[in-house]
């Protein structure tokens, strides 16, 4: 199939599939003349890229155009619609067309329905930081890829070292590969943490810090993670996270329930045997106090979002979340 639709907000795995699509499709003798990279503030950018991919190809190999960025899965007029609708059939097997947008398509809208048919959808969407079990599972699966042994504590540790952040993942995998060099034997956790930079660990041992009231410790962390550049919202989506999952735990309990896979699937947790540590963690803690905790987090994420200055929104906060804590 000639169409290929990618979404999501993980912009290192997308942009190596489109070089892979380039890779397998483009004739590198002939790829200036095959390929279109079609920004969105072009005008009538869509319409352009459905007529390049309706030109026949030049020299050896196929055409690629690439929509970047595109909002037709998000809005699409009358006109553009029908376009799409005349085109998208007839587009020829030796042109693709690649469609790229950050956003989910809305399944509503006649476009993404049309797209749906035609077309080849994958999603490259972030893990969430705190689905601890995935992001393991994704550091395994990289690592044996690249060709990196890690002991399962070795995984662990550089999965809630680089949380979601896949470019850093690879980068750090590199890394590694490099200091292992030809060596057979998989990588110890002491190995990693002393080679691996650990900005989501700490975002993790910060919400930790938080929930135990210790604001000394919670605002060390707040300017460690600050100086190594961590953006604010993403240490703001961790906590967010990791509280909302903490706050199910302490609910279900409340309400009496017992079952750990009940609880696990309510608070999104992969793995229910962590359900008994979670609940010995919230334990010392109300299900008003977790309420309010996440109140306060959305309104620091609030508050970011609208322009305030990274560190001092942050300690302020943390210096609000640890007195709800410790009340």
């Amino acid at each position: 199939m000639p169409i290929y639709l990618y979404w999501g907000e993980d912009d290192f795995t997308l942009t190596q599939a489109v070089n892979q699509l380039r890779e397998s499709f483009l004739d590198p003798n002939w790829a200036n003349f095959n390929y279109d990279k079609i920004p969105p503030d072009q005008p009538d950018a869509v319409i352009q890229g459905l007529n390049q991919a309706m030109t026949p190809p030049f020299g050896m190999g196929k055409r690629l155009v690439w929509l970047v960025n595109t909002t037709v899965c998000q809005q699409c007029s009358e006109n553009l619609l029908a376009e799409l609708e005349r085109t998208l059939p007839l587009i020829p097997e030796e042109s693709i067309l690649l469609l790229t947008t950050h956003n989910r398509p809305d399944g509503r809208l006649k476009s993404t329905k049309l797209l749906q048919k035609y077309s080849v959808i994958q999603e490259f969407s972030l893990i969430p930081p705190w689905k601890t079990e995935e992001l393991v599972q994704r550091v395994q699966s990289c690592a044996k890829d690249i060709g990196v042994r890690l002991t399962p504590d070795a995984a662990t540790l550089l999965a809630e070292s680089v949380g979601n952040d896949t470019r850093q993942l690879f980068n750090e995998l590199a890394k590694l590969q490099l200091y292992v060099g030809d060596s057979a034997q998989p990588l110890e956790a002491k190995t990693v943490a002393s080679l691996v930079t650990a900005n989501t660990q700490n975002s993790l041992q910060l919400a930790t810090a938080l929930l135990h009231g210790d604001g000394a410790k919670a605002l060390g962390l707040v300017a460690d993670l600050i100086n190594k550049n961590e953006p604010a919202l993403k240490i703001v989506a961790t906590l967010i996270g990791q509280f909302r999952t903490w706050l199910w735990v302490r609910l279900m309990i409340s309400e009496g329930e017992r079952d750990q896979k009940a609880i696990a699937t309510a608070a999104e947790v992969g793995n229910p045997k962590r359900i008994y540590f979670l609940t010995k963690e919230v334990q010392p803690l109300s299900l008003a106090q977790l309420t309010s905790t996440l109140r306060v987090l959305l309104e620091l994420e609030f508050e970011l979002k609208r322009g305030g200055e990274p560190l001092a929104t942050l300690q302020t906060k943390v210096i609000q979340l640890c007195q709800v804590c410790q009340n």
